[in-house]
């Protein structure tokens, strides 16, 4: 075999590999989390909003998201009912601070959640990498 035969059989074989590889990754359909498998399902309202509105229901996750990870920092624990606990403080900001409120207003305040969530993320992440919850 050539040189030039054996370098362009190295060339196919190497283009190849990535398709091999793409085509053995097939997406898992189950939604298991890694901890906490009992997680609270989301509200219907939420998962039953319609595509317009899908910011709400954003909001709804980012405040969710905050309170709980800022919950974990100030209670030291993150145990999953702490972690994951119901939708019901979260549905309560949303309705009583951003129902009637514009989009813009409620896409700033899922920036300033997130921000919160950003804020906290690491000192919870570190307490609840010690209780084997992250």
């Amino acid at each position: 075999m050539s040189k030039r035969s054996v370098l362009l059989a190295t060339l196919a074989a190497f283009l190849a590999l990535p398709a091999l590889t793409e085509r053995d990754l097939v997406p898992s359909l189950e939604n298991a989390p890694n901890v906490c498998a009992d997680r609270p399902a989301e509200p219907d309202w939420m998962q039953n909003i319609a595509l317009r509105e899908a910011y709400k229901r954003v909001l709804v996750q980012d405040i969710y998201s905050a309170q709980n990870l800022e919950r974990v920092v100030e209670e030291s624990n993150c145990d999953c009912d702490t972690r994951f606990p119901s939708w019901d403080a979260a549905e309560a900001v949303f309705f009583e601070r951003f129902a009637d409120a514009e989009r813009w207003e409620m896409l700033e305040a899922s920036d300033e959640f997130n921000r919160r969530s950003s804020a906290a993320r690491p000192e919870a992440m570190a307490i609840c990498e010690d209780a084997g919850n992250w």
